[in-house]
Parts: structure tokens; C-alpha cells; sequence
């Protein structure tokens, strides 16, 4: 997911989606230590994406307090 996608999204999606790729994240990671994995490039894409969307997601949080001042 690109970033330019993430911003369209509101903070409750972006909090929603974050949720889903953290809980796909460990299952993934869990599954690798355990079995070896179809594609173990696929848990790098996990964290970047979860990076993306709190880089977002604190970007918005911080739009939202200088607008509020």
C-alpha cells in the first residue's frame, strides 16, 4: 500500500487497516518460525506498510493539534 493511499484514508481507517496488518504481521512472523513461509519477502511488506500507515497516522494526529492551537 503506498502512502499517497493511506492519506486519503481517515484516522480511524488508518488505526483499522494498522490493526489488520499488526495481527497479519504475527501470524505471518509466528508461521515462519514454526514452517517456512511462501514468500518471506511478504513479512518485510508487513512492516513497511505498518510503518507507513503510524508515519500517517501521527502526521494527521499532528495536523489536528497545530489546528486545534
Amino acid at each position: 500500500m503506498k502512502a499517497s493511499e493511506i492519506r486519503e484514508l481517515t484516522a480511524d481507517e488508518i488505526k483499522f487497516k494498522l490493526n489488520d496488518l499488526k495481527e497479519e504481521y504475527f501470524r505471518l512472523s509466528f508461521r515462519h518460525s514454526v514452517h517456512k513461509v511462501d514468500n518471506p519477502m511478504k513479512l518485510r511488506l508487513l512492516r513497511k506498510d505498518i510503518a507507513r500507515c503510524m508515519t500517517v497516522l501521527n502526521q494527521k494526529v499532528r495536523e489536528k493539534q497545530q489546528a486545534a492551537k
